[in-house]
This record gives structure tokens, C-alpha cells and sequence, in this order.
């Protein structure tokens, strides 16, 4: 069985979700969003945290990556779906490959969510699957949201506004926190596309690409793209440096 919401009193007590992502940037905006359902968030980076919470604690929904960096997100749901734990999941990722995305859905999430959306979104898959509708098949970025756009410049106002419903202050303080990370991100990858190690690489674009989106830094996006695209390339490699050393500078 699900777990159930507990009531007191007159009002029913808002929903707690376990969100499972290791990018803080990410985490900030995927929790803000589902907090504003209502709902309590409970937030963990770790395949092995988000095990210890869902043994421990019953909560309406979990929110996992479908990369985590002590494993992945299907492995976590089939450990938990073999104690006997039933709870509605959804697994978001950065990754646009329709056959993680199949075998997400095979093994067990009620949704998939393409990071980064707008927070409307996310909302109405968390509502939709706690409240037990058809699961949703795909969900992403489209036209008009963040993560597809053909802006070019540093920073993409209205993508990141559109993400976070217009709030120019939310806006703000997530970039506050994405530049933040961005220096060691940066370093990550430079170190290894320099090194040659093509895990690290991939593990530290994929993280960075979604809050790229999250927060309309246009440029640096499209740079994290191509350097996915063409991970052995110099010029991709030099591209994405020059775009983060970009937004790095004073």
C-alpha cells in the first residue's frame, strides 16, 4: 500500500515527499517547486540516504534521479520495492534518451521528468501521482520552457522566469547558489576532459546541465550540449570554459 497523508484536526497535514538528487542547484529548485503544492520536502543526494529515509519514514511520494552517484535511480526503487514498500515514484533526469526513459517506466516509476521543466509541471506530475491518476508517460521541456530555447547569451531571463513562475526573487537566489557550485563544476569537468576519464565527464555534464536550465544560463548550456556531443573535441572543451569562465567573472 501507498503511504497515506495523516490528518489532525479539521486539516489534513500536507504531504512529505522524499526528494533524492545530489546537485544542490537542482535540489533547490525541485523542492521549492513541490513545496509550493503544499507539500514537506525531505531532500537526500544519496542512493544510500534515500534508502535509510524510505525504510524509516512513510511518505506520500519519492522524486529520484535516475543517476545518483552511489548508483542509480531504478536500483534504488526495485531495493525498495522488494521490503514491501508500494510508495508512488518518479524519476527525473537530464537525459533525453528515450530508451532510459522506457526502461524507467519497465522498471517501476509511475512518471519521468526531463529536466529541467517549469515548476507547473513538476507540480502537476507530483499531484497526478499521489493522487493516483494514469501514470504520465514522458514528461519535459517544450516549447517555451526552459531547456530548449535558441538564446545565446550569458544568462536567459525569461527561460528562468518561466521555470519559476515569475518570481524574480526565486530566480535570484537560485543563481546565487548556482554560482556558487559553479567553480568546482568548472573544475570537474576540466580535469577530466584534460585527463581523458569519460564517466567523470559525463557524470559532471549530465549534473550540470539541468541546472543550467534551471537558472537560464543560455550560453553555458549550449556549451555543456556540445561538449556531450563531442567529448574527445578541444574546441568543445574550450567552448565550455570560455562560457563558464563567463559567468565566473566578476
Amino acid at each position: 500500500m501507498a503511504a497515506r497523508v495523516a490528518t489532525g484536526g479539521d486539516a489534513p497535514m500536507k504531504p512529505r515527499i522524499l526528494l533524492v538528487e545530489d546537485d544542490p542547484t537542482t535540489a533547490a529548485f525541485l523542492s521549492a517547486a513541490a513545496e509550493a503544492l503544499p507539500a514537506n520536502v525531505d531532500t537526500v543526494g544519496s542512493r544510500a540516504a534515500a534508502r535509510a529515509q524510505a525504510t524509516n519514514i512513510a511518505y506520500a511520494l519519492w522524486l529520484v534521479d535516475a543517476h545518483l552517484p552511489d548508483g542509480d535511480g531504478a536500483g534504488l526503487l526495485a531495493e525498495l520495492r522488494a521490503l514491501g514498500l508500494q510508495t508512488p515514484a518518479i524519476a527525473h533526469t537530464a537525459a533525453r534518451d528515450a530508451d532510459l526513459h522506457q526502461s524507467l517506466h519497465r522498471a517501476g516509476f509511475d512518471a519521468v521528468l526531463v529536466k529541467p521543466l517549469a515548476a507547473a509541471a513538476l507540480r502537476a506530475a507530483l499531484a497526478g501521482a499521489m493522487a493516483g491518476r494514469t501514470p504520465l508517460r514522458v514528461a519535459e521541456a517544450g516549447p517555451g520552457q526552459p531547456g530548449e530555447g535558441s538564446c545565446t547569451q550569458a544568462w536567459d531571463d525569461d527561460a528562468a522566469l518561466r521555470a519559476l513562475n515569475g518570481e524574480r526573487a526565486h530566480v535570484d537566489a537560485l543563481r546565487q547558489l548556482f554560482l556558487s557550485e559553479l567553480p568546482a563544476a568548472h573544475g570537474q569537468v576540466m580535469a577530466s576532459a584534460r585527463s581523458g576519464r569519460s564517466d567523470a565527464l559525463r557524470d559532471a555534464l549530465h549534473r550540470l546541465r539541468a541546472s543550467c536550465g534551471f537558472v537560464g544560463a543560455a550560453r553555458l548550456e549550449a556549451a555543456v550540449k556540445t561538449l556531450q556531443a563531442a567529448p574527445d573535441s578541444d574546441a568543445a572543451v574550450d567552448g565550455f570554459d570560455a562560457a563558464a569562465q563567463e559567468l565566473l567573472s566578476p
